[in-house]
């Protein structure tokens, strides 16, 4: 069974099908399920893909990938545990949901894997962060693989480091947005226009980031290469360091950690 069958058309669900379809999945191999008939009809006229019923999406579906909001698992879960095949993999990208509570929802042994995405995907840039579930074998971590391949990177992890994750790449384009947009509001001030502002700030951050990712380098001997004795960078660094910026961060992260782990719970 190769069928890939999509429950949800929202953002992460419309950017997954997109990144398969640009990958060369065939459109009859992918199906989508999705609760609202008027972006249902959407989806299935601009990808060119089928929108069925979640009972008729997952019949000979090799994948089932469940991209619902949290709140909406338990009526999905109820309409897949007497739909699902036999050996249908079922990836969640639901955050803070862990597999156990698809695996006590659908028939036993069941294949789950759990992934973390961030909002990249939707450019095919995602950090995805994947954990197998009991009855998830390497097979299924490669499949997941495959298919995730084609909107972003992928990381296996274990399910208990989930939480790190979702603190660190889910939330973490938030956190590189709020530096853009501080860099940005101080060009200003600095009397750049605003489109001469972000101009900079975005091409600093691409060409950053792609330092980190081709030099191999550890971070700090970057950020050094830059600083100069007694030079700009080193002003600039020392201001940083004053307001406490570094700790600010550790503590920022280690908070959406604490509300992952939260959320997970079941807490409010």
């Amino acid at each position: 069974m190769t069928r890939i069958a999509v429950l949800g058309g929202g953002r992460i669900g419309e950017a997954l099908l997109s990144g398969l379809l640009a990958a060369g999945y065939e459109p009859d191999g992918l199906v989508v399920s999705e609760r609202y008939p008027e972006r249902a009809r959407e989806l299935s006229g601009r990808l060119g893909i089928a929108a069925e019923p979640v009972a008729d999406a997952v019949r000979g579906a090799g994948t089932a990938v469940v991209a619902v909001k949290p709140q909406d698992i338990a009526p999905l879960l109820a309409e897949l545990s007497g739909a699902l095949e036999p050996g249908t993999l079922v990836v969640s990208l639901c955050a803070g949901l862990p597999t156990s509570l698809f695996e006590g929802g659908l028939p036993d042994g069941t294949p789950v894997v759990r992934v973390m995405p961030n909002t990249p995907m939707l450019l095919g840039a995602a950090m995805c962060a994947i954990s197998p579930g009991t009855h998830a074998t390497d097979e299924h971590l490669e499949r997941t693989e495959s298919m995730l391949g084609t909107v972003g990177a992928t990381l296996r992890l274990a399910e208990h480091q989930q939480d790190a994750a979702t603190a660190l790449s889910g939330s973490g384009p938030a956190y590189f947005f709020l530096v853009a947009e501080a860099m940005i509001e101080a060009g200003v001030a600095l009397g750049l226009t605003r489109p001469s502002a972000t101009e900079l700030t975005v091409q600093t951050a691409l060409g950053a980031a792609r330092m980190l990712r081709e030099s191999g380098e550890h971070p700090t001997v970057l950020r050094e290469n830059v600083t100069s004795p007694a030079g700009t960078t080193a002003a600039a660094l020392r201001e940083l360091e004053r307001h406490g910026v570094r700790a600010a961060w550790m503590d920022a992260i280690v908070a959406a950690h604490q509300r992952s782990v939260d959320l997970g719970r079941g807490s409010a």
